[in-house]
């Protein structure tokens, strides 16, 4: 039957090649470093390098500098490498474990290169330039750059790392070259990815092929597709965007323990979200890139279910259920927990398609999930991340919210430098968080036209027309709405410049003539090689309800939370000045809404009247941006 299936999948792929119409993309990306960080994320940026973003190399040496690249590959009968993790509630076994110190070090690798070159941090870059040279010498003769030795490589019956250590890796290697424009990098990128083509030829062959069990590595190692979106858009040519959907194509025809992603998992009217969340929501990219790459009817109908899902799980900062199986569930304030993983995963999806629709809505989820969730899983105080969150968080003390798990030493909820005792995984994708929405904070539809995509205080330099240009964007945004586009030339120019307007802007206030366009802010005019623009936005508390019928409050991009006081406790210790930390409510007072709230903004701050549950009495209960929050109810 198996055969027969695959037969089945060959003959489908086949027609799909041969009968498609990609569709075509609205924005294109810029290079990685034409956008730079400034004012605010900037200043968080340099912190996180000096926090456990900069240091996570000695916090847990033994997993960055683990040699599964070089001379430690994985051979038939490697034993799994310790971790110094609990493999509590773990799925997968001993497998999985396997492969796991390249997720760890090349996601990391991965975040701490991009934010070293943003901030043009001369130490950092050098580490970083001597790490690229490394992996550039464990490259075989034949283009193979990864982790399993010859004789177990592309010849996999279960559970592997294959694609996804080669996904991790070669993401920053990309991202390194775009900012280097190093030859020798290019020339070896390009045959490592020939040599996965070879190996595994279009519709010639079974990737996603495993006999039983868990497949948490296969499944990952779908975003391969990542490689071949950023391949397809440096060079265009079209045999990069055809072995992606070669790859989604054949993960959907191959048994899985990750079924969401899956073509008939999706069609079917009755099938909810299952998977690890972070797989869910990575996965989103791989079947925008297939829809987008064949123009197929199914797989665009099968794009908007996907998404409608997707957004029945996430919370109203953008959370999506990642604690750690969706299990059938819709999103909860309170009893869903969110992994720092998936945040990352599902706000990078957005950002794909963000660029490939243009349609202004994926920026503000985009920014839903980076200025709320991911700003709120941080702890203000100390360098860490929680793993998982919750929106309503009541305690921080390893549980979710106090509850208890049959069978499972649940230490997930708390702020850690590196969460060894989970998962070395959430800490390196944290580092990564900020790169990656820098990078798709500014796009272009075409030659002379620039698009202000990610509202947020950067600096972008770039050619139109041959001729140099920078735009600064100087704004404190989102905790103001206020901007000053400041532009400069080497002379005298015309081209477009396309703002997207958020969702929640009441009046747009300018001295600018300009078009309003499919939720763009258009303006298009001759610019001297000196000029500016500024531009704000007006709104006003905004009063909603959650899928729960809880009411939430909204100012702006920003959702507001009132802040538990809470008394902290300092956990394992790491290298000095990193540790773990949690949290206790000093008060367990919980609040809801009775009759009008009487909402008001202020100074960066909501005032609301809201009913003490405990007392029975209105009080006035001043509310404060979510991500500034460590414990807080956000609905009520």
């Amino acid at each position: 039957m198996r055969t027969l299936y695959f037969i089945i999948f060959i003959s489908f792929s086949i027609t799909v090649l041969s009968q498609s119409t990609p569709i075509p993309e609205r924005l294109q990306r810029f290079p990685f470093g034409a956008i730079q960080p400034s004012g605010w994320i900037k200043e968080q940026m340099k912190q996180d390098m000096k926090g456990f973003i900069g240091h996570l190399d000695q916090l847990v040496p033994t997993l960055i500098y683990d040699p599964i690249y070089g001379s430690g590959r994985l051979q038939l009968h490697s034993a799994a490498k310790d971790l110094g993790n609990l493999k509590s509630g773990d799925a997968g076994g001993d497998d999985q474990y396997k492969w796991w110190n390249s997720e760890t070090q090349s996601n990391w690798w991965d975040g701490y290169l991009r934010n070293a070159l943003l901030l043009k941090d001369n130490a950092a870059m050098a580490k970083v330039k001597k790490h690229i040279d490394t992996i550039l010498a464990t490259q075989d003769a034949d283009g193979y750059i990864g982790i399993y030795d010859k004789n177990l490589r592309y010849h996999f019956q279960s559970e592997n790392g294959e694609l996804w250590a080669k996904t991790t890796l070669y993401r920053g290697l990309l991202a390194y070259y775009e900012y280097t424009k190093d030859p020798v990098l290019w020339n070896a990128i390009v045959k490592a990815v020939d040599n996965v083509m070879r190996q595994y030829p279009v519709n010639q062959s079974n990737p996603f092929f495993v006999d039983h069990g868990f497949s948490g590595g296969l499944a990952h190692g779908l975003t391969f597709t990542d490689v071949l979106d950023k391949m397809y858009q440096i060079t265009g040519d079209m045999k990069y965007r055809e072995y992606a959907l070669f790859l989604y194509l054949n993960f959907s025809a191959n048994t899985t323990s990750e079924k969401d992603i899956q073509l008939k998992s999706i069609l079917d009217t009755a099938y909810r979200l299952q998977s690890h969340g972070v797989h869910t929501y990575e996965h989103l990219r791989p079947l925008t890139v297939a829809a987008y790459a064949s123009g197929e009817f199914s797989l665009q109908k099968a794009l908007g279910i996907y998404q409608g899902r997707i957004q029945r799980a996430t919370t109203i900062t953008g959370g999506a259920i990642g604690d750690e199986w969706i299990g059938g569930r819709n999103a909860d304030a309170t009893h869903t927990g969110y992994e720092y993983c998936s945040l990352q995963e599902l706000m990078d999806s957005y950002t794909v398609l963000l660029q490939k629709s243009g349609n202004p809505a994926y920026g503000d989820a985009v920014e839903n999930i980076f200025y709320n969730a991911a700003q709120g899983s941080r702890n203000p105080l100390h360098s860490g991340i929680a793993y998982l969150k919750t929106d309503n968080s009541f305690e921080m003390t390893g549980t979710k919210n106090g509850e208890t798990e049959p069978g499972r030493n649940q230490t997930r909820y708390k702020y850690s430098p590196a969460h060894q005792d989970v998962a070395v995984c959430c800490n390196p994708n944290a580092g990564k968080i900020t790169p990656y929405f820098i990078q798709s904070a500014w796009m272009r539809a075409g030659q002379d036209t620039l698009v202000a995509a990610l509202l947020a205080p950067t600096e972008l330099n770039t050619m139109v027309n041959k001729v140099p240009v920078t735009i600064k964007e100087i704004t404190s945004y989102p905790y103001q709405h206020d901007f000053n586009f400041q532009i400069t030339a080497t002379q005298n120019i015309h081209f477009v410049l396309k703002i997207r307007k958020p969702d929640w802007v009441n009046t747009i206030k300018t001295n600018e003539k300009y078009k309003l366009m499919d939720g763009y802010i258009i303006i298009d005019r001759d610019f001297k090689s000196t000029d500016n623009i500024r531009i704000s936005f007006e709104t006003s508390v905004q009063v909603k309800k959650d899928s729960n019928k809880e009411t939430f409050f909204t100012y702006g991009a920003l959702v507001f939370a009132n802040p538990i006081e809470s008394t902290e406790q300092k956990g394992r210790e790491y290298n000095p000045g990193f540790a773990d930390w949690m949290y206790t409510p000093v008060t367990k007072i919980r609040y809801t809404i009775k009759g009008d709230a009487d909402a008001k903004y202020q100074q960066g701050r909501i005032t609301v009247n809201l009913l003490n549950v405990s007392t029975g009495k209105i009080e006035k209960v001043t509310l404060m941006p979510f991500g500034k929050t460590i414990l807080r109810q956000v609905s009520f």
